[in-house]
């Protein structure tokens, strides 16, 4: 089903008095299969994570492969320095003696995997982000001292504008507001 919003139109936004009833909304809203939805409280509400899909995190891939790829560029650069491109023999020593890489490699994974980190949670965050939709419903400002609220975003395949506001009133909301872009 193609989604039947209105050009300019964000998405539908309803306001809770409490963060039970954003969390019921929450799941009734993933029950009726609404896939693409946010949820806005002052303080982190755990059992959000599910329904809204937040429990797939891709950070510690992203880092872990930083770190990899970190690691074999400093061994990687060492093994070609001392052993292909200037191969001195100092006392007797074999030109490829691990040991001694060790220092720089770890230093490198590291360096790789807090890069990866840093610009992996900027990119998935959707970082910098100077304006959103959202913030162009007035009573939204609540959202950060006491308001909870439910936005429904347009580009959900389920989204119809009248069935999600009836949908979200049905929820018995403070409020229902459309989310203009």
């Amino acid at each position: 089903m193609l989604s039947s919003a209105p050009s300019g139109i964000y998405g539908v936004m309803a306001e809770f008095d409490t963060p039970t009833e954003l969390v019921q909304a929450t799941n009734a809203a993933a029950a009726q299969g609404y896939h693409k939805m946010d949820a806005y409280s002052p303080f982190p509400i755990e059992e959000l994570n599910h329904p809204l899909h937040l429990h797939r995190n891709k950070l510690p891939l992203i880092v872990l492969i930083g770190g990899i790829i970190g690691g074999l560029t400093g061994f990687l650069l060492q093994w070609y320095i001392t052993v292909y491109n200037f191969p001195t023999n100092i006392g007797g020593r074999p030109l490829f003696s691990w040991p001694m890489y060790i220092v720089i490699t770890f230093e490198l994974t590291v360096l790789f995997a807090s890069i990866a980190a840093t610009f992996g949670l900027l990119g998935l965050c959707g970082f910098p982000l100077p304006y959103h939709p959202v913030f162009n419903v007035p009573r939204f400002s609540l959202a950060t001292r006491n308001g909870f609220f439910l936005c429904i975003e347009a580009d959900d395949p389920l989204f119809d504008l009248d069935k999600t506001k009836s949908f979200l009133n049905g929820l018995d909301p403070k409020e229902v507001s459309e989310v203009a872009n």
